[in-house]
């Protein structure tokens, strides 16, 4: 009885768990980045990047501390899409470094060094497209086709 109910159990599951998955979104999906990201990564990289001039743009105008901390917040969130590889992850956290530091210098009314960092992480996220880029292209070169195995 234990056999069938353990049977019947992981039959339901494989068959719950096959339902969802569906050639559109095989052609689509890329990797196991996609099931969890909601943008690719050059989309994250583009939304992370408008979020940063936002807070430019906001110091730049006078705001309140809390709508330039809103808008550093909110391009640290959106800079979890970028997930491409590990090497662009390293770079990404190395660019949220600054984002932080800008947030902290925001919170000591030090605008001038937050304006600094933020341009600084605007300059690092925008050099990650490069190196996504260059991953895309490493990969295309090591490609073997079947015949050559």
């Amino acid at each position: 009885m234990k056999l069938l109910k353990s049977a019947v159990v992981a039959t339901s599951l494989a068959l719950s768990l096959s339902s969802f998955s569906t050639p559109t979104t095989a052609e689509v999906c890329l990797g196991m980045a996609c099931m969890y990201n909601k943008m690719t990564p050059v989309e994250g990289i583009n939304a992370t990047v408008e979020q940063t001039r936002q807070a430019l743009k906001a110091i730049d105008d006078n705001a309140s501390e809390v709508v330039i901390i809103d808008n550093i917040k909110d391009a640290l969130k959106v800079s979890k899409e970028i997930n491409a590889n590990d090497k662009v992850d390293r770079n990404r956290q190395r660019a949220n470094g600054y984002l932080k530091k800008a947030r902290k210098a925001v919170r000591n009314d030090d605008l001038k060094t937050a304006t600094e960092d933020l341009r600084e992480a605007e300059q690092r996220f925008l050099a990650l497209k490069g190196m996504i880029s260059l991953t895309q292209a490493d990969r295309t070169a090591q490609q073997t086709h079947m015949l050559d195995r």
